[in-house]
């Protein structure tokens, strides 16, 4: 069966997918934007048990329980923060931003194939504050999950959820809905 990718809009902390994907930062202590709103859906335990994982590294992922989300898991991953020229007609990242974007859905969908997830929620990583340009993270992302869920893996819905109808436009012409 091949694994369904969807878009929608909708506030990630309310999905009933078996993991939601956190746009944390390093600390995975909580913050601003979705990271500050799964941190305050999950409650006091979520905090908790982040600060027992010791940070993350960007590019990286580590997994937590849900706690009062109606996901079962958190899999927390830092993006890159967008060091490059936006506003070119070549817009390129300096710092190896597309690598390590990549490397974020990359390696939450193997923390999601280690935890035997089924449906996973990813956010719009690193297009936040951390102002990576919302369609090259678009692409980079939808390209990832389909190269990731070639291989035998336990995930077989993806959703990308979208904070604005804008974003959700760009997914929506990367899946092919119309």
């Amino acid at each position: 069966m091949k694994p369904l990718l969807q878009a929608m809009q909708a506030d990630i902390t309310k999905l009933a997918v078996d993991a939601i994907v956190n746009a944390a930062n390093a600390s995975l202590l909580g913050g601003g934007g979705v990271d500050g709103a799964i941190h305050r859906a999950a409650g006091p335990e979520l905090l908790a048990e982040c600060r027992a994982l010791g940070g993350c590294a960007t590019g990286e992922a580590k997994a937590t329980r849900g706690h009062h989300l109606r996901a079962k898991y958190v899999i927390h991953t830092v993006g890159p923060v967008w060091q490059g020229r936006a506003n070119t007609a070549l817009s390129v990242g300096d710092r190896e931003e597309d690598r390590l974007l990549a490397s974020c859905y990359r390696r939450s969908l193997q923390v999601a194939n280690d935890l035997r997830v089924v449906s996973v929620a990813f956010p719009a990583i690193s297009t936040g504050i951390y102002g990576f340009p919302r369609k090259r993270a678009a692409r980079i992302a939808v390209a990832e999950v389909r190269a990731v869920l070639r291989e035998n893996h336990t995930v077989k819905q993806v959703i990308f959820c979208c904070f604005d109808s804008d974003t959700l436009r760009i997914y929506e012409e990367l899946l092919g809905v119309h």
